[in-house]
């Protein structure tokens, strides 16, 4: 497939965070961005916040009672990470 260079204007904080995550993922921040666009386009983001959703749901009263049982500090420690 040929490639393309292209311009985008978008905040700084949102660049550092793509250039992050792309590190992460071990891509580029082209090859990075062009997988979520992918992933956007069939659907597979959507799926997974779906399935995630889901379990949430499922499964919440769980959490709930480990926040409970640990006074709270399960719940901080999850948000900090």
């Amino acid at each position: 497939m040929a490639r393309t260079q292209v311009g985008a204007r978008i905040d700084e904080d949102v660049l550092e965070l793509a250039k992050a995550r792309a590190k992460d993922r071990g891509q580029s921040v082209g090859e990075y961005l062009s997988q979520l666009v992918l992933e956007d386009a069939d659907g597979l983001r959507a799926r997974g916040l779906d399935a995630a959703r889901r379990f949430l749901d499922e499964h919440q009263d769980v959490f709930d009672e480990v926040e409970v049982e640990d006074g709270g500090q399960a719940a901080t420690e999850a948000h900090a990470a």
